[in-house]
């Protein structure tokens, strides 16, 4: 009899597994998971049990194992419970990136599992998978059903069976795949579903990415990446598309017994198998992105490059959030010291996205320092301190809440859009107050956009940030297409040689009146304002200069006069 006692008892009716799942839940509210076998399994359930706990050893993030035995029902074994969301069904919520890492993770783990060796006793692998592939060669051409150019598969194995030889046996998890991990409420990911556990060539276990590549290509990518810590041999395409060639062959079998249903979709994926594999004649399989270098600060992963030192960056406390997806060479953190939140934007490391030197971006972030010390307002993210550090150039800024309100955050825009127009009224008003302050101190907004403003909701508090690109008048165009956002831009900010001046600003407040409340589109019918706001704003976007309001204080003036 189990020594916990439990008070409830909830079964858990997922996965293909003979096994019967329950969540129980003792006196004290604590879960577990209770797994129950039939009795005849008590030596296998046994050495999958003890194994769970070699693989708990090692540090892999999965259910525990707390307890084995037998009762009435039959062999048990309880678990602690693992609370989160399955991986498989979540994935796509997630951005390209957490995918990546998530994958990532899922190859470094799979590394650790593979630590345990296999018994000395064990058979040769290469007389043991080759009896192996014969049986699903076998399998599959008696069977009534084939998949289109399945002989591709067959002849695949046949002509790379000597990679087979010497290959190593260790333990293995014997299900890895996206279907049996789940991501905690720690936002970890976890390894679930032990019971098919078996003791075979580490590479094979990658014959299951199929599912993950069907899911979501750069988990597939990131855990071959993460296993291989980003230097993948090109003996391992070919064995793995030696194992998935023998487990799809077996596939359409094996789904038989599950109905039409099941069949069509193994007759799939074979079909998109074949198609990642041009026929087998590739090993590479087309699904595969090399990825980027993945680093983690404070548990954060982001993307470079190459390594960089971050050590620099305990000064500013514990990092809570990474921005790493810009072009502009810089990388941005939000961290927490002593109860402050800061934001800190830094450059010298070689970010993923960025083409240029690392030196470059450094001194254009130095350029940025007079812009942000010049234009103080109440409405503009607070600089704190820059200095040189870390061999780059950092500038820390004090923490806004906020979501941008630009449409590249559909979410955070979607919500913005459904504010009432006083909110949205309020939002335009900081924004004219704050172009009026730029012209007065004789700078020109370049690269001023949506994307340049946060709204805190709970607050109702508008923050502007990223004005990088700010430039002290005068301004003339020199590069034919400037910086920023072409739903924003004016005729002149595409004509060499043109000044870019306050008037140029007119046309950019205009665009952001429309954008505001006519949901980007400058028709009448969109318009969400009166005639006469409508009017005033369509001026301010005229391709004339001359027809547009002469200043940013002139358009404040007739914008609050028509309100």
């Amino acid at each position: 009899m189990p020594q916990h006692e439990f008070i409830t008892k909830q079964l858990i009716d997922k996965g293909w597994s003979e096994d019967r799942k329950y969540c129980v839940t003792d006196e004290q509210g604590n879960k577990f998971l209770l797994r129950v076998s039939p009795i005849e399994q008590y030596d296998r359930k046994k050495s999958e049990y003890e194994l769970m706990g070699q693989v708990a050893a090692l540090g892999v993030p999965m259910c525990r194992p707390l307890e084995f035995g037998t009762f009435d029902e039959g062999v048990y074994s309880i678990q602690t419970w693992i609370d989160g969301i399955d991986a498989e069904e979540n994935i796509h919520n997630l951005t390209n990136q957490e995918q990546y890492s998530y994958g990532f993770e899922a190859g470094k783990i799979l590394k650790e599992i593979h630590k345990i060796p296999a018994p000395k006793e064990i058979e040769d692998w290469e007389i043991y998978f080759n009896r192996k592939a014969d049986h699903k060669i076998k399998m599959y051409e008696e069977c009534p059903v084939k998949y289109e150019n399945g002989q591709a598969f067959i002849d695949y194995i046949n002509a790379h069976r000597y990679l087979l030889s010497g290959r190593p046996r260790t333990y293995q998890h014997g299900d890895y795949h996206i279907g049996n991990m789940m991501i905690g409420n720690d936002k970890r990911l976890y390894i679930i579903d032990f019971n098919r556990n078996d003791f075979g060539d580490p590479w094979e276990e990658f014959n299951r990415i199929v599912w993950c590549a069907q899911k979501s290509p750069l988990f597939a990518s990131g855990m071959v990446n993460g296993y291989f810590d980003d230097n993948v041999p090109m003996e391992f395409w070919r064995l793995l598309a030696l194992y998935i060639s023998s487990n799809t062959l077996s596939s359409v079998y094996w789904a038989i017994p599950f109905g039409q249903d099941e069949v069509n979709t193994m007759l799939n994926q074979a079909k998109e198998v074949l198609s990642w594999y041009d026929n087998m004649r590739n090993p590479v399989p087309t699904w595969y992105f090399k990825g980027y270098y993945l680093q983690y600060i404070d548990g954060i992963p982001f993307k470079l490059k190459s390594a960089f030192d971050f050590s620099f960056m305990k000064e500013y406390g514990t990092v809570f959030k990474v921005y790493d997806d810009q072009d502009s060479g810089n990388i941005c953190f939000g961290t927490e010291k002593d109860g402050q939140r800061y934001f800190v934007k830094f450059a010298g490391a070689p970010t993923e996205q960025f083409g240029g030197d690392p030196a470059d971006a450094i001194s254009r972030l130095k350029a940025t320092l007079p812009i942000y010390s010049d234009l103080k307002h109440e409405n503009l993210i607070e600089l704190i301190e820059a200095k040189e550090i870390g061999d780059g150039f950092a500038m820390v800024f004090k923490w806004a809440d906020g979501d941008c309100m630009g449409r590249m955050y559909p979410a955070a825009h979607r919500r913005f859009m459904q504010l009432p127009i006083n909110d949205r009224l309020a939002v335009f008003s900081d924004i004219l107050s704050f172009l009026e302050c730029v012209a007065s101190r004789k700078y020109v907004a370049i690269d001023f956009y949506d994307g340049s403003i946060m709204y805190d909701f709970a607050n109702g508090k508008t923050t502007i940030c990223d004005i990088d690109l700010f430039h002290k008048q005068p301004c003339v165009n020199d590069m034919g297409r400037m910086w920023g956002s072409s739903r924003f831009q004016s005729p002149e900010e595409y004509q060499l040689g043109a000044d870019i001046d306050e008037i140029t600003n007119v046309y950019t407040l205009g665009a952001t009146a429309f954008a505001l409340f006519g949901e980007y589109n400058r028709t009448r019918e969109k318009w969400q304002l009166s005639d006469k706001l409508f009017e005033i704003a369509t001026r301010a976007v005229s391709d004339d200069r001359t027809k547009r309001q002469q200043s940013i204080r002139q358009f404040t003036a007739e914008w609050e006069a028509a309100q």
